[in-house]
């Protein structure tokens, strides 16, 4: 054993090794990120196209199946889920482990391209990758100043033109989205009689401001020394360019000149807003809400400091004179420094009660010294390997840290126990060390050894839980691995240093252990009883045969019966309750208003600028913060408290208020610390599918009552359906008379993009102004229908220059649709999302709905 034989005699080169490990570990710590949990990379590629005002079946038939068409064949494709919400389409494919995720981009927007033929207000589709998933580090709310009356939607242009474009300047900061928001838009408001006078339908109008915004390159010019770019340009760039388009010329007049119209003479052209899409209320006040993410890698302490620095920024500059007030209201920081800290805490108490162990044992603070110093040097030296294989610092490399303490201790323990053994007998320092870890080596090699085996496969696994335990694997094998080459190092060298004691004549003596009267006479006892033990089991095969046999059965009928069910990850303790809301179908976003209003009126009295922010004894904690957010598509609620490790006491005062109301789904729960996205965590996915959306409906609630049974709702079980479970979405059909339309010389597309226009507003193209880019609309007096009946009286204008209603050429039925339709597959489906109450055990519940339900 060379090795151990220059540790011993070369001292200084094993001190110089020591520091420089630590202090390249020391460098490493400094470099490596860090976040709250593991990044986990899912081979998701999302596609989502925006369709406004367009209902999910429309949706559906347009978007959702003609995209899923050509995804089908997708190489390396393993699940398709779509989604057809109110004004949008949305499309996951997730990929088989190991895809490359680059290739697979490329082959997704090849695929895309091939869907032609979308509907004129179609948006231009979008690709995304799974990170769009991630949990948002932190979230920033916008209010009105005192006395301001501005509408809070109309501001949307300024936040996601000034605030959004600084912070997503901030390194380490991918994407920040903005809720509650409405865009800036050019309209053209127009008069139906004038339309008729001249003869002008919707669609022709509509099809004269296209053909007028046109900005074509005409090629180039050469003259003398100079190259000129020739331009046809005729962009609508401004609201006198709108209103300049002719739209009708004729040179039949009274007097043989030329007539002209244009838009100017049949219609006013200002700046608009979009209808609001999300209603955001924040402590009773509306409000604009943004969120930031972060890119994969980053740091998320030195991320949010420069998020820190550019909100100052902003409210030192913009802000003051912007009518509006910019605070940040979640710090995704403060979780994990308060959970850094608590591992770091549980790291120095069990390093300080193994010390306190060793020296318990030992008896010689010179030997728990020499065993201390592994410690630090196998841990601190891990960062070195987690840097090198891009890893971070987060709960769960900080949890195999924790882990490791107790276990790189195990080498020193042995090699010191066989050297101070060796020294108690009358073995030199030097030779006590060099025997005392030479006979020991190869007995601590196989023990490290076969703890770096556990952990290869999760090194080398490509799933999701081999990602998310990487970390802990890293953490430990290296400091295992550190912790083996210290005890054949660092141990015997220190050793010989310390252990030599001299006598008078300057001989080296023997060593003596200090005696603790009960501790050391219990120790003798079961000493004596273990080596017996260990005798007479070895003297009698038959004895060590049977007790092999007998502990076998033992431990596995054991096993068998006490083995716990299989369970999620833990939630963690996150200062924040969060609720997914589906309400009664066809809500709109004022009566959601009403009803955040209702909910803020119960919850009240827990908020702490209300009453106080001390919490009554027994009761639970005040509320710091609430907020409501409603979209056409998702409803959810959020408190924090002012405890924040009693955040989860604040979901009994969130339940009550919410599901007071008839005909609500959801649930409300602590978001997990390692869950994606909105509502994910501890949940059961019951899927439903088929073609027919009512047979569909019908099994869900049947599904229903009986998971309401076997889980009860009373227990705290939750469910969701996803989506609702009727087809209560209502609907205006207006269903066209053909014999009517071609006696009036109208067509299907005219009359649906006149009601279109005169209802919500038909968008025609999108104009830039100055750096903006704007959709130019075409539409009536806003607000005219203000009534369902509004609809048949709406002015269809004919070719013949005659307004008649719509309910003269078509009839208008009141109906019902679906709230939205999701794919599994290509198949309709419906989604039953199920949380388990905190004592029951993911797999026994899962075991409960395969038996009682399906």
């Amino acid at each position: 054993m060379n090795l151990i034989h220059t540790a011993i005699y070369r001292p200084i080169a094993v001190i110089s090794a020591v520091l420089m490990i630590v202090l390249f570990g020391l460098v490493a710590l400094n470099s490596i990120p860090i976040q709250l949990a593991p990044d986990v990379n899912r081979p998701i590629i999302t596609v989502t196209t925006h369709w406004p005002g367009a209902a999910p079946a429309e949706v559906e038939r347009e978007i959702v199946n003609r995209q899923e068409e050509q995804f089908s064949g997708l190489e390396g494709l393993e699940n398709i889920t779509g989604r057809a919400e109110p004004g949008r389409s949305q499309i996951s494919l997730e990929f088989s482990v190991g895809t490359n995720m680059d290739r697979a981009l490329l082959l997704v927007a090849n695929r895309l391209d091939r869907v032609s033929s979308y509907p004129d207000e179609v948006d231009q589709p979008t690709l995304d990758t799974a990170g769009s998933e991630d949990s948002s580090i932190a979230w920033f709310i916008m209010n009105r100043d005192a006395g301001n009356k501005r509408p809070i939607h109309e501001y949307g242009d300024f936040v996601e033109d000034v605030l959004k474009e600084r912070i997503e300047r901030v390194p380490g900061v991918s994407r920040v989205d903005v809720y509650g928001g409405s865009k800036r838009q050019i309209e053209i408001i127009v008069d139906p009689e004038l339309l008729a006078r001249y003869r002008l339908t919707i669609p022709a109008f509509a099809d004269a401001l296209r053909a007028a915004n046109a900005s074509v390159s005409a090629g180039d010019v050469d003259e003398g020394k100079r190259r000129y770019v020739v331009r046809a340009e005729g962009e609508l760039n401004s609201l006198q360019a709108v209103r300049d388009v002719v739209v009708r010329s004729s040179d039949h007049t009274a007097g043989g000149g030329r007539a002209r119209v244009t838009v100017g003479n049949l219609a006013e052209v200002r700046f608009g807003f979009k209808d609001p899409t999300a209603s955001i209320r924040l402590m009773g006040d509306e409000s604009l809400a943004m969120s930031a993410k972060r890119q994969t890698g980053a740091n998320v302490i030195e991320t949010m400091a420069g998020i820190g620095n550019a909100i100052a920024e902003l409210n030192a500059s913009v802000i003051p004179g912007s009518g509006l007030t910019l605070r940040q209201v979640y710090d995704e920081t403060v979780y994990i420094n308060s959970a850094i800290d608590l591992v770091r805490q549980n790291i120095w108490i069990g390093g300080s009660l193994a010390v306190f162990i060793l020296l318990l044992f030992l008896r010689s603070l010179r030997a728990t010294l020499v065993i201390a110093i592994a410690i630090p040097v196998s841990v601190i030296g891990a960062f070195v390997a987690m840097a090198a294989m891009g890893r971070s610092i987060n709960v769960i490399s900080l949890a195999g840290i924790a882990f490791a303490i107790g276990m790189v201790v195990d080498a020193a323990i042995v090699v010191l126990e066989n050297i101070y053994r060796l020294r108690e007998q009358g073995y030199t320092a030097a030779r006590a060390s060099y025997h005392g870890a030479r006979q020991v080596w190869g007995a601590v090699l196989v023990s490290a050894l076969t703890t770096v085996m556990v952990f290869i496969p999760i090194l080398v696994m490509e799933l999701e839980a081999g990602q998310l335990f990487r970390d802990i694997a890293v953490a430990i094998s290296v400091s295992v691995m550190l912790s083996l080459l210290v005890s054949i190092t660092v141990i015997p060298a220190i050793s010989q240093k310390l252990f030599q004691f001299s006598t008078a004549d300057g001989q080296e003596k023997k060593i003596t252990r200090l005696r603790i009267p009960v501790i050391d006479h219990f120790g003798e006892g079961f000493s004596r009883a273990a080596v017996g033990y260990t005798r007479a089991v070895v003297g009698n095969r038959f004895l060590a045969l049977m007790l092999v046999v007998a502990v076998t059965i033992a431990a596995g009928a054991l096993t068998w019966q006490y083995l716990p069910k299989l369970e999620y990850l833990p939630e963690g303790n996150r200062n924040l309750v969060f609720g997914i809301i589906i309400p009664p179908p066809g809500y709109n976003l004022h009566t959601m208003a009403q009803i955040a209003k209702g909910i803020e009126q119960a919850t009240r009295p827990h908020w702490a600028i209300e009453t106080g922010p001390e919490s009554v004894p027994g009761q639970p904690p005040k509320i710091e913060r609430f907020f409501f957010v409603a979209t056409r598509a998702t409803t959810f609620i959020g408190a924090i408290a002012t405890d924040a490790q009693r955040a989860g006491e604040l979901i009994p005062i969130l339940e009550g208020p919410v599901f007071s109301e008839p005909g609500t789904f959801g649930f409300i729960n602590q978001p997990s610390i390692f869950g994606r996205g909105i509502g994910g965590g501890r949940k059961i996915e019951l899927d439903i599918s088929g073609p027919q959306i009512e047979q569909l409906l019908a099994v869900a609630l049947r599904s229903m009552g009986k998971i309401g049974q076997v889980l009860p709702f009373q227990e705290g079980n939750q469910l969701r359906p996803n989506p609702g479970l009727e087809l209560g979405a209502p609907e205006i059909r207006v269903v066209p008379d053909r014999i009517r339309l071609a006696d009036n010389g109208v067509s299907a597309r005219e009359l649906g993009e006149t009601v279109d226009a005169f209802n919500d507003g038909l968008r025609v193209a999108e104009v830039t102004v100055g750096s903006d880019r704007l959709d130019l609309v075409l539409r009536g007096v806003k607000d005219a229908v203000t009534e369902t009946q509004g609809i048949a009286s709406l002015p269809i204008i004919t070719s013949l220059g005659r307004i008649v209603p719509a309910s003269s050429l078509a009839t208008i039925e009141m109906t019902s649709g679906p709230t939205e339709i999701r794919h599994r597959e290509r198949q309709r489906t419906i989604t039953i999302e199920i949380r388990p109450a905190p004592g029951i055990p993911l797999e026994a519940a899962l075991e409960t709905v395969r038996e009682s339900v399906m």
